[in-house]
């Protein structure tokens, strides 16, 4: 028997300040993050809707490390690194694909079974005395939970996903999450931004905003949002809708074309919810469709929006024109929050910039920096240290047992 986990309660009296300004634009610091933060975590690389097929792939790059995902002869789902055992070339080039009966590298022609054992070498003779089954493609930790993959490039901090996630799995269930399938759109490519990727997070992890950022999400369900942060760097946050008709078309309509799904629980039927995963995923659920989001870091200063979209099988008319109405509202608010995202990554450099004063509504914003903080313990340190002791410092606070609470 399991233990029920409960969202953490805003503290009466609370340490209002965010993440140090420096901490923004640290190159050492990008450094930790990489193989501390996103190396170590859960990501998440797509959904087993997206490859049906034996021999159906996904990609997905993260700071020089390469994986793909592929659905095997015998209908298994594994993940590997993208990566010839040969000469390191990429043996799947795109997001997504499909091979018949092997993965051909296109450096010099090795072949690669579905389930990743090394089938051949070109001109094998030239490479004297070599066993096959020592040059299979390397596995990357993977974990199918509801319908989504998650990769994990080196062990870390987080438990299994289905143990982190167990708060949330009842309303996973309920919208049927293993079953979803690709939306038309599919793959979906959003900006690169020229910011932090904490910049990102800090915008979409409060909505506090919502009122004056997002006129059709405060026209849809502004009245009603409301944040929740868990335990070990989950969160939660819904809305629900309905209770006034649409100021502006597009949520209008979609007012007007929403299902109630009978199948859906009554807290669910007329509801927008987000599920949010340190350090940098969503996963958000209409009652017509379902979509993930991340925030990809490509260096200190790029960001790279990536997601995908999903829909329920057997969708009717009114269902699919909710979902398109959905994703418009979506993709207004996204490119929104792009610009917000821009202003406050420039703030932090500025030498008027202080600190945050964070309002009991952006306490999702806390939640995460003291994630942070609690991987990263010089995150702690209210001045940026030299660029050459930011490690050593990390490894100092972190054996003196820093705590960021």
């Amino acid at each position: 028997m399991t233990t029920a986990v409960t969202p953490i309660k805003v503290p009466n009296d609370w340490d209002r300040r965010g993440l140090p300004g420096w901490t923004y634009h640290s190159k050492a610091l990008f450094e930790l993050e990489r193989t501390e933060v996103f190396l170590t975590h859960w990501q998440i690389g797509g959904h087993v809707g997206d490859i049906p097929a034996p021999g159906d792939w996904l990609t997905f790059d993260l700071l020089g490390e390469r994986a793909l995902i592929i659905r095997g002869k015998d209908g298994v789902v594994r993940a590997f690194h993208n990566l010839c055992r040969h000469r390191g070339a990429r043996l799947a080039d795109g997001d997504s694909g499909h091979c018949k009966n092997a993965m051909v590298c296109p450096f010099h022609g090795w072949v690669y079974n579905l389930d990743g054992t090394l089938r051949g070498a070109a001109r094998p003779e030239s490479f004297g005395d070599m066993e096959r089954s020592d040059f299979g493609l390397k596995p990357v930790e993977m974990e199918i939970w509801q319908g989504f993959l998650f990769l994990r490039f080196l062990p870390g901090p987080q438990p299994s996903v289905a143990t982190l996630m167990r708060p949330f799995e009842a309303d996973f269930a309920a919208y049927r999450s293993d079953a979803l399938l690709p939306a038309e759109a599919g793959n979906w490519s959003g900006a690169t931004l020229p910011v932090n990727w904490k910049s990102v997070r800090d915008v979409d992890n409060e909505g506090y905003h919502v009122a004056m950022a997002h006129p059709a999400l405060q026209d849809l369900y502004g009245r009603t949002y409301r944040d929740m942060v868990y335990p070990g760097g989950i969160s939660h946050s819904t809305a629900e809708f309905g209770d006034q008709p649409g100021r502006l078309w597009s949520v209008r309509q979609y007012l007007k074309f929403s299902p109630r799904p009978d199948w859906l629980p009554e807290r669910l039927r007329r509801s927008w919810t987000y599920y949010g995963i340190f350090p940098n995923s969503v996963i958000a659920f209409t009652p017509e469709g379902a979509q993930y989001y991340q925030d990809i870091p490509l260096s200190r200063d790029e960001t790279y929006l990536n997601g995908r979209l999903y829909r329920q099988a057997h969708e009717t008319r009114q269902t699919r024109a909710a979902r398109y109405l959905a994703y418009r509202i979506d993709r207004d608010t996204s490119q929104e929050d792009q610009q917000l995202s821009i202003w406050s990554n420039e703030s932090m450099k500025s030498t008027a910039f202080d600190d945050f004063h964070l309002s009991d509504l952006e306490y999702g914003v806390r939640a995460h920096h003291d994630q942070l903080r609690r991987v990263l313990p010089v995150t702690c340190l209210p001045d940026a240290p030299d660029e050459d002791r930011v490690a050593g410092l990390n490894e100092d606070l972190r054996s003196a047992g820093a705590n960021p609470a």
